[in-house]
């Protein structure tokens, strides 16, 4: 049915999920650190911080990869011209990708847990700390396993947005689902066969995103039930 494809399909599949994971995990480091400069009581720190969220969150993704991409390779190819090395330095389309979106993805992060950090009732850290915790336990053992329950939901979704926008890196050149879908479309000329398998494939990736996040609330959400 894939006409030979289904390989390419399948390395293709593993590219987005890795360029996924990898975006995540740099995009919740973004979005923990945007979300402490939000909260800050340096100015300097929260004007930062908002002026990164607003301008990624106000530029289409697409044009986030494209600037990134295009932007550090010409950065790179300045830096080598200062010590004599001309030419240009094209720089990895995964790494372009995974900073793409793991800027964007921390910019929407930054101001879904500072929402979660804000639902936190302020007195919960001052008797923590009227205990003599200190500052790492207080974040570690009553702020943290709050905020994680209350940011998840808006998390999840985040990481469901992110999944699809993987798609995107496909201009810069990266062999994932829609480029190698791309390719197969142009050696057998059936678009309809390999978008559908791809758009099949992209289900396949939410339905198991989505039961893991369920799984993740429930585990969150434990202790948390009333028992009348």
């Amino acid at each position: 049915m894939l006409l030979g494809f289904g390989a390419q399909l399948a390395a293709g599949t593993l590219v987005t999920v890795g360029l996924a994971v990898a975006s995540l995990a740099g995009g919740l480091l973004l979005g923990i650190a945007g979300a402490a400069a939000r909260m800050s009581r340096r100015r300097l720190l929260r004007t930062a911080a908002q002026a990164y969220t607003t301008a990624v969150r106000g530029v289409p993704e697409l044009l986030v990869i494209l600037i990134v991409y295009f932007g550090a390779s010409a950065a790179v190819g300045r830096v080598a011209a200062l010590f004599g090395v001309t030419g240009f330095f094209e720089l990895n389309p995964f790494l372009a990708g995974v900073a793409a979106l793991s800027l964007t993805f921390g910019a929407y992060a930054a101001e879904v847990l500072r929402g979660a950090f804000l639902a936190v009732p302020p007195g919960q850290t001052e008797a923590a700390y009227s205990l003599g915790l200190t500052r790492a336990r207080v974040f570690s053992h009553v702020l943290l396993p709050q905020v994680w329950r209350t940011a998840l939901p808006g998390l999840g979704n985040l990481f469901l947005v992110l999944l699809k926008d993987t798609s995107l890196v496909s201009v810069v050149g990266l062999d994932e689902i829609m480029r190698k879908s791309a390719l197969a479309v142009s050696y057998t000329q059936q678009p309809f066969t390999f978008y559908l398998a791809a758009a099949f494939i992209y289900l396949a990736m939410t339905a198991v995103s989505m039961a893991g996040i369920q799984v993740l609330e429930r585990r969150a959400a434990r202790g948390m039930e009333w028992s009348g």
